[in-house]
């Protein structure tokens, strides 16, 4: 089949999920395109897309089209609890058009509207074999999910699965450069207050925890950052030694 033989919708939605695919955006970004993508594709009255956490084995909330601001990031299931744990486990798709709280693997969980929704639809998204989270549609009425619906929102699953991956890593590798650098500043800070502590004890004749607890108190009392006094106190020694004064 050529791109001519796809019907025009389709063309706009193949369009669109590669221009995604290959763009920069950032997670919360990546997962706000995959809601308007499967609303656009099912017409759902609401879609929630989980993320897998390896670290705890869990899948969790992470965007909603039906707001949910308590439940995001903190409502989280085993691998294999309820609907979307088994299809993060068996990374298959479940199509449920009536009746979805009837399914022997659902579970209902506090705080989840969709929960009381007629029809459901998951697909799992992943790439390359790994699981990367879960896409949720949900119809509050009964619902026949057309075998082109279901297609096309497993056609998101899996092309969506590599660039969510690539937005995590990107964040992750963000985050972690700005854990070095925090960490770099700390000990920066703390070689500068250990030096101006020295130059205290040996100006003042002060044991160790008393040179500091000047500088600490000093610190307060101006209401200045204690490196910046410290970094006065280094350049004043240091201009002493120059100009031969104490």
């Amino acid at each position: 089949m050529t791109t001519a033989d796809i019907p025009p919708p389709q063309v706009s939605l193949l369009h669109r999920v590669s221009s995604i695919v290959a763009s920069e955006r950032s997670l919360d970004e990546m997962l706000g395109e995959i809601i308007g993508l499967a609303v656009q594709v099912t017409e759902c009255d609401a879609c929630l897309v989980y993320l897998f956490e390896k670290e705890t084995n869990e899948i969790v909330l992470c965007a909603s089209q039906v707001p949910h601001t308590a439940e995001i990031g903190n409502l989280r299931m085993k691998i294999g609890e309820g609907i979307t744990g088994w299809v993060a486990e068996h990374k298959a798709v479940v199509v449920l058009s009536e009746n979805a709280s009837q399914d022997k693997r659902f579970k209902k969980f506090r705080g989840l509207v969709e929960d009381t929704y007629e029809s459901f639809l998951s697909v799992p998204l992943a790439t390359g074999g790994d699981l990367i989270g879960v896409i949720n549609v949900h119809h509050r009425e009964t619902h026949i999910h057309s075998p082109e619906e279901v297609s096309l929102l497993t056609f998101i699953g899996e092309q969506m699965a590599g660039a969510v991956a690539k937005s995590k890593l990107a964040e992750e590798n963000a985050r972690l450069k700005e854990e070095t650098q925090e960490m770099k500043r700390k000990l920066e800070e703390r070689k500068v207050v250990e030096r101006a502590k020295g130059i205290i004890q040996r100006r003042h004749g002060l044991s160790e925890e008393d040179a500091y607890l000047q500088l600490r108190n000093e610190s307060r009392r101006l209401r200045r950052p204690m490196k910046d006094l410290a970094e006065a106190i280094i350049f004043t020694e240091e201009l002493s030694k120059r100009t031969g004064t104490d």
